[in-house]
């Protein structure tokens, strides 16, 4: 995907997110009747913006600057370190002027309204699409370099157990929750024995440094259609064969397959294939062809794209399993929740140094070419891109840090317990430490984006 295809996605993700958690806080400041004095997705820092429109006593506006927004209330210190209500008594429409409960609760819309965003899309996904069940009799595939190979697994394998509980399907072997456990280790079958690997402490970082699971099922490389005019057909390759190796080089996964054909664009190759006649009204099991097949070897050389002309068939053994409007909320509730707890648990790895700081956390520019690799995967992918991130965004801004939402509800929390308002000097200088913290966190992060892309 190119950057520009990037770029926008990540645009969009950002617009859809801050747009989220800046309503929160603005339909919760409406219900207590305070005054919002401006709304921004974006930043507008010296006053660049690329739209805004007063309606009401609320100026709504895009900043040029696309990395989050702002809801300016009255009366409230916030990202615009604005002091000029300071010469004033508090007014009832004033953030200061309400009781403590009232502006927590405006404080905390922003993070709940994150967490509304993720369950609605897991809910709506979940509602029409189902629930996917993917057998765990489909072998993996272990990716070279990633962290699965690195604790040993092989592609071929068949996963048994985790944490020595017995899974039948991927979605429960690959549940999220996994990778935040204190330990974990996977129970494989192999060549008739049972063997078990135990996953590296850092399993995390590993993963984010790959910027890749690097483990699925196993796509056997089976040909659902060769296109007319083109190599493959003209070398006299079949629609229901199974491709068995290239040049020699033995292949169980359609990935390896066009990896190697992509390589050799122009240059002839050896294609060895597995063939069976098809039986009329039944889909040939590829394990059939395997076992049973006759095998052809055949030259074919690929076209100035790197392609030959095939169609691969989707073979992975799914089921998906359709669910009610109550079955699909408390689905969509169980995996907001499952990924808040992984993602707390994340966090708490990555600060207690059981974690790589420089390589678990991504700034812009890693985020962006997640999304535009999320969005090319179609747009279920992308949706559970947003939702994921809209969960980290709440976690992160519940965080007790000076500037973030979450420093803000401890501040006015101390005020409702010693009830009394503390002085504006010195939530004005909290308010100036935590942003230059922030600003300064995040020049780390996007240095760190670029270079370790």
């Amino acid at each position: 995907m190119d950057v520009l295809n990037t770029t926008f996605f990540f645009i969009v993700a950002i617009f859809i997110l801050v747009t989220a958690h800046e309503l929160g806080h603005f339909f919760t400041a409406k219900l207590f009747g305070m005054r919002v004095d401006k709304f921004y997705i974006g930043f507008d820092f010296f006053n660049m913006r690329l739209w805004k429109k007063k309606i009401g006593e609320t100026e709504y506006g895009i900043g040029v600057f696309p990395l989050g927004g702002y809801v300016k209330i009255a009366g409230m210190v916030d990202e615009s370190l604005d002091t000029a209500y300071q010469a004033s008594e508090p007014q009832p429409w004033e953030f200061r002027a309400k009781p403590v409960w009232q502006r927590l609760v405006v404080l905390a819309g922003g993070v709940v309204m994150n967490m509304v965003l993720a369950a609605v899309i897991f809910i709506g996904v979940t509602l029409a699409l189902g629930e996917s069940r993917t057998t765990v009799d489909n072998p993996v595939y272990i990716e070279k370099g990633s962290a699965f190979a690195a604790m040993g697994m092989q592609t071929g394998d068949r996963i048994a157990a985790v944490n020595g509980k017995e899974v039948t399907s991927w979605e429960q072997a690959l549940d999220p929750v996994h990778f935040t456990a204190p330990s974990l280790n996977f129970t494989l079958l192999r060549d008739g024995r049972r063997i078990t690997l135990a996953a590296p402490a850092n399993l995390l970082s590993k993963l984010n440094e790959n910027q890749a699971l690097g483990i699925r099922p196993i796509m056997p490389p089976v040909i659902d259609d060769v296109l007319g005019s083109e190599p493959a057909a003209k070398a006299g390759i079949k629609p229901g064969a199974i491709i068995t190796a290239i040049n020699g080089q033995a292949v169980t996964d359609w990935s390896e397959v066009v990896s190697i054909i992509s390589a050799h664009a122009g240059k002839p190759i050896s294609v060895a294939w597995k063939y069976l006649d098809p039986v009329p009204g039944k889909m040939t099991d590829p394990a059939e062809i395997m076992a049973s097949g006759s095998t052809t070897v055949t030259d074919v050389v690929p076209n100035a794209e790197g392609r030959i002309g095939i169609a691969l068939r989707q073979t992975l053994q799914t089921e998906r399993i359709s669910l009610n409007v109550f079955e699909s909320i408390a689905s969509g509730t169980s995996q907001t929740w499952k990924m808040s707890v992984m993602t707390v648990q994340g966090f708490t790895r990555i600060f207690t140094g059981q974690e790589d700081f420089r390589k678990s956390l991504g700034g812009p520019v890693k985020i962006a070419k997640i999304a535009g690799r999320s969005a090319e995967q179609g747009p279920v992918s992308f949706l559970y891109f947003l939702a994921v991130l809209s969960i980290s965004l709440a976690v992160i801004n519940i965080l007790p840090v000076p500037a973030l939402d979450g420093g803000q509800f401890v501040m006015n929390a101390v005020e409702g317990i010693i009830g009394r308002e503390l002085p504006f000097e010195v939530k004005m200088r909290i308010q100036q430490i935590g942003m230059a913290l922030l600003l300064s966190l995040f020049a780390y992060i996007l240095l760190n984006d670029i270079l370790n892309p």
